[in-house]
């Protein structure tokens, strides 16, 4: 009985023990957790305030390998649509496809007014003029007398084309991929992908497969239309080539060298010619353009293979040119990135400029060897504020300027004068400014039954809402001042802009102590109610009009546009509905003439007031040939004037015949004439060369970065506050103190089991 007693009582004690035991186990575990979490909390505040003295700063969004490398940083908004070059045909994709296309000819990069220069082409072009019996005409000859015109372009000897896989040959000699692998199919998703790859040599024929592709039914070029009323044979090639696509069926690819271009041939490997009908001036600011840009037989092959279309394995994707960069990441939805063309023949910097781009250090890299620049990194960017934080921060060499941040980046004089911040001077950043050849404008369709049409009704609606609209609340608004009113289609700077009296538009201004004045609310009510709406309502039926604006988000469809033109239009007690559709949305709308009223702008394709006036020009109406008149408006007046004009040198005749065709679109209003912009263009101080104007889209290569300030500002401007994280991890080790102190005092003490038999 004793010895089970004895034997309880030591279980019991045993017990209570292991239980208390358990106890300080578990509260020590508990602290050198808490001890664990501290020390990695120091060490990495440790890490943290070693790392400011070394490496990239913290927030630097671009990958570590590509620090301190030759490369311009930029960021693009709108993703591009096109690369190919008989179709592309907006800004968003020129940014990238001048730089990869080299066609015949290109601007001289300092020159002012814009002169031509050989690009591809060896020379200038020659041009022989011919009556109607081939006889040659001497230059002295009047246009009317010309029956047609011959250019003849002889191409650069030795110019290669970037490395790409559609060059690509086996060990026997073949192309590589035609036909395509099925397993090189099946793994490849970009150009990139490809493991051989080659390169040919730049001969005549390729431009002149690329003149034919301007013909084929399935790319819809957008100067086909045009150039089909130039050039000889282009309508008869795509008859022929639309009766051949449908009978191969939608896939098949068309090879053109088996199709005859009446007004284009091959004279040799290095010569070729165009023959024009009449004289058309202006084809040699369009030989400047991608649309002129050679196109390789075998790129065309190439890419026409069953399956590549999925992948956009295409070249409406992957462009293919000799220019001296060549597109290797192609995402529009986050970057795209430019690289330099080992094949590139090269060129050297201009050393001709004007007095101004001397001073300004424009031709400090006068005849070295360009491009500069070995990469080009675009990120995207919808939002401005992310934007411009990133400028300000140095990860984007160069910026634009929105209204947002106008004021934190300029400064008005009293005198008009326009400067730049303290704050923008401090970070060296310099300010470019421009006025840019373009027009925006808000178009009528005028097939529309309320808007459109010839009566006198609907042309006093559309010249109600032209004065109701103010453009210049607009520009101080939306623009910070940055544009003038536009009176017509011509912007400063292009012939056939006229400052003054003269160059008003009388139906929306008058002239007032020396300047023009919008005509009041009261002229624009009587003209609605002339139109048969008074008090913004149908006379007949008594419902109020609606008018209604299609445009994209990021154009007239952003809100703020939105709330300011609704109360334009209240003013007249008219109601405003905007229907909001993507671009390609609203470019399908304006194709089957579904649109009332829209904004859209135009960048000067080349310096000539033609390139203004086609837009209007009726046998471009949008709906009928697809053309770049997408107002649909028709005057037979207009259209002779036009005719006349287009081929005319610059001069009074010439300027004569501007002012009537002015005066024709003023009264008729297939516009509400908007503004002119001007261009604030910010850049860091250590990206050279840059020099504004929109018309020269082939830059890339005159830039220059200097690498090492760029490191140096950047690393100074984002160097990381610190410390809060000292603070922390002070707070914390004073908050944990305590417990550390008492987890070592608990180690020191011995643990005593207690005598059994001393119960």
């Amino acid at each position: 009985m004793l010895d089970r007693l004895r034997t309880m009582r030591l279980a019991s004690v045993s017990h209570g023990f292991r239980y208390s035991l358990g106890g300080a186990v578990t509260v020590v575990a508990s602290v050198r957790q808490r001890l664990s979490k501290v020390r990695s909390t120091l060490c990495l505040g440790c890490v943290c305030i070693g790392l400011t003295g070394c490496g990239n700063a913290w927030n630097d969004p671009y990958p570590a390998a590509e620090s301190g490398q030759n490369i311009l940083y930029s960021a693009f908004v709108n993703r591009p649509k096109h690369f190919d070059p008989v179709q592309s045909y907006s800004e968003d994709e020129a940014t990238f496809l001048y730089q990869i296309y080299e066609p015949p000819l290109q601007y001289h990069y300092l020159q002012r007014p814009y002169a031509l220069i050989p690009g591809a082409a060896a020379q200038m072009p020659t041009l022989s003029r011919y009556d109607k019996k081939g006889e040659l005409l001497p230059e002295s000859a009047s246009a009317a007398d010309v029956a047609y015109t011959v250019y003849e372009i002889k191409v650069r000897p030795g110019v290669m084309y970037q490395p790409h896989p559609a060059f690509a040959k086996d060990s026997d000699g073949h192309l590589a991929y035609v036909p395509m692998p099925a397993a090189m199919l099946e793994a490849a998703t970009t150009i990139p992908d490809f493991p051989l790859v080659g390169s040919r040599e730049l001969i005549a024929e390729d431009f002149v497969y690329q003149l034919k592709r301007l013909a084929h039914p399935r790319l819809h070029s957008p100067i086909f239309e045009l150039m089909r009323g130039y050039i000889r044979g282009l309508t008869g090639l795509h008859e022929a080539l639309s009766g051949a696509a449908e009978k191969a069926g939608p896939e098949a690819w068309l090879d053109l060298d088996q199709f005859a271009l009446e007004g284009v041939e091959v004279v040799d490997r290095y010569t070729y010619r165009i023959r024009v009908e009449g004289t058309y001036p202006q084809l040699s600011y369009w030989m400047t353009m991608p649309f002129f840009a050679p196109v390789p037989r075998e790129v065309d092959r190439f890419y026409a293979q069953p399956g590549m279309a999925e992948k956009n394995l295409t070249l409406d994707w992957w462009p293919v040119g000799t220019g001296p960069y060549m597109l290797v990441e192609n995402d529009p939805n986050a970057r795209m990135v430019l690289a330099r063309n080992p094949n590139y023949r090269g060129e050297t910097y201009p050393c001709e400029a004007d007095a101004e781009d001397v001073a300004a250090g424009m031709v400090a890299d006068c005849g070295k060897a360009i491009p500069f620049i070995d990469r080009a990194v675009f990120s995207r960017e919808k939002e401005g504020i992310p934007y411009w934080n990133k400028f300000l921060q140095g990860y984007y060499d160069a910026s634009g300027l929105s209204s947002d941040n106008f004021d934190q980046a300029v400064q008005m004089g009293g005198e008009g004068e326009v400067g730049l911040s303290e704050a923008m001077r401090a970070q060296g950043i310099d300010l470019n400014t421009s006025v840019s050849p373009t027009v925006m404008y808000l178009g009528f369709n005028m097939l529309d039954p309320v808007v459109g049409g010839t009566s006198e009704e609907a042309r006093k609606l559309r010249l109600a809402l032209s004065i109701a609209i103010d453009e210049e609340e607009f520009i101080s608004v939306f623009l910070n001042g940055r544009g003038s009113p536009a009176m017509h289609p011509v912007p400063p700077g292009i012939f056939g802009h006229e400052p003054g009296e003269s160059g008003i538009n009388p139906m929306v201004y008058d002239w007032v102590n020396g300047a023009p004045v919008r005509k009041s609310v009261e002229v624009a009510r009587k003209l609605l109610a002339e139109a048969g709406y008074p008090g913004g309502r149908d006379a007949q039926t008594g419902a109020p009009l609606v008018i209604h604006l299609d445009t994209t988000s990021s154009g007239m469809g952003q809100k703020s546009y939105v709330n300011w033109l609704t109360k334009q239009l209240r003013k007249i007690d008219l109601q405003l509905v905007v229907r909001d559709s993507d671009w390609n949305r609203l470019q399908d709308k304006l194709r089957k003439g579904n649109a009332q009223m829209f904004f859209l702008g135009w960048n000067a394709d080349y310096p000539d007031p033609e390139n203004f006036y086609f837009l209007l020009y009726g046998p471009q109406g949008r709906v009928a040939t697809q053309g770049e008149n997408a107002t649909n408006y028709q005057n037979a007046e207009f259209d002779r004037l036009f005719e006349a004009m287009k081929v005319m040198p610059n001069g009074p005749e010439r300027l004569n015949i501007i002012r009537k065709m002015n005066r024709i679109l003023q009264h008729d209003a297939p516009w509400i004439w908007g503004f002119h912009q001007k261009a604030f263009v910010l850049q860091h101080g250590w990206l050279k060369n840059r020099k504004p104007g929109a018309i020269v889209r082939n830059t890339l290569k005159y830039q220059r970065i200097d690498t090492a300030l760029r490191s140096e500002k950047r690393l100074a401007w984002n160097r990381p506050v610190i410390w809060p994280l000292a603070l922390m991890a002070g707070l914390l080790v004073a908050m944990l103190w305590p417990m550390v102190r008492r987890y070592r005092q608990h180690e020191r003490q011995t643990v005593r089991v207690p005598d059994a038999a001393g119960g």
